[in-house]
């Protein structure tokens, strides 16, 4: 493809090369793992998006896309053939937020601009990061839920499901949670449970946590994608009821994902902020076509980030176009 070349103040400091409009562009999509309809729905979008957003200024977007199978060397290995092969640009979901520098430093080396996707480098600076604002998602969910037992005059004992902490999502999450325990009078947590994004070690680490303090009544879920094992640590001590029932657990979740709509809509999950696969893709698909004609994708340091809605059993029924419930 002929290429133009125009260099950028960015952040980074790179010199990006962008097609001449009309031409194709070859987008390298790295993706960590593919284990839920999450992963499906992005890609989806985000290659409807390019059609959409593309055609205007007559850029074609040809897609070729890899899958680490949860295995960040393997990750490394793909993203360094998505160089090899020539393409244009780089979007990547990291499996590990430190690991993916080297792989954001390799790409700078070859003037390929590199865009992570929903996490965060910890590392190297990309040319851009989009995604989900997950400290805002985390700090609304938390003080929904505070909201929630206040009004019931409830004091929260809570367990924290954490997400993996090589993931900077969950770790965003679970430092909003802990800024929450510290200032609230009406929350506080009693114990973490680190998961690792394991549906085993949700279950198992929950039924521990469940005998360690039976006095628990509410959950901090960094994301509801394994709502199944909470349901069947909570069945095993009675008290998976949805609320209203005295025996209710009060749970506070992130990402409202396809598994956990339909126990929101029947009060088991009593608040969530959503993670819109719709909405990450588009934006992606906006800094990626600006990113490809040369321009500066203007996302400030935190990144180009989506902002979830609140969801409740109340407005969940009413959120009839929301894309989990098409996956």
């Amino acid at each position: 493809m002929k290429r133009f070349m125009t260099c950028l103040a960015l952040v980074v400091g790179v010199c990006l090369a962008g097609p001449a409009v009309g031409k194709d562009v070859k987008v390298g999509l790295s993706w960590d793992a593919r284990e839920s309809a999450l992963n499906q729905a992005w890609e989806d979008y985000m290659k409807s998006e390019a059609k959409v957003q593309g055609e205007p200024l007559g850029i074609n977007i040809t897609w070729v896309v890899n899958m680490a199978d949860n295995d960040s060397s393997r990750q490394a290995a793909n993203i360094e053939d998505l160089i090899n092969s020539g393409v244009d640009i780089i979007i990547a979901r990291a499996l590990d937020a430190a690991a993916i520098g080297a792989s954001i430093r390799r790409a700078k080396e070859a003037g390929i601009p590199f865009v992570t996707f929903d996490r965060a480098s910890s590392g190297a600076q990309p040319t851009a990061h989009v995604g989900g604002d997950s400290a805002d998602q985390a700090r609304v969910s938390g003080a929904e839920l505070e909201k929630i037992l206040k009004s019931k005059n409830v004091k929260g004992v809570c367990i924290e499901l954490q997400g993996s902490l090589a993931d900077i999502n969950a770790i965003n999450r679970t430092n909003e949670w802990k800024a929450l325990d510290e200032k609230s009078d009406t929350i506080e947590i009693v114990t973490r449970i680190p998961t690792e994004w394991n549906p085993e070690k949700v279950l198992s680490g929950l039924n521990d946590a469940l005998r360690a303090h039976p006095e628990a009544n509410c959950i901090l879920a960094a994301s509801d994608w394994a709502i199944d094992a909470v349901q069947a640590a909570l069945e095993k001590v009675d008290k998976w009821y949805p609320t209203g029932n005295p025996k209710h657990m009060w749970i506070a979740s992130c990402d409202l994902l396809t598994s956990a709509v339909s126990a929101m809509e029947k009060g088991y999950i009593d608040v969530s902020v959503t993670w819109d696969a719709y909405l990450h893709a588009k934006e992606a698909v906006r800094v990626l076509l600006l990113i490809a004609q040369g321009k500066d994708p203007g996302c400030p340091k935190e990144g180009c980030l989506a902002k979830g809605q609140i969801a409740t059993p109340e407005t969940v029924k009413l959120m009839t176009d929301y894309w989990a419930r098409s996956y």
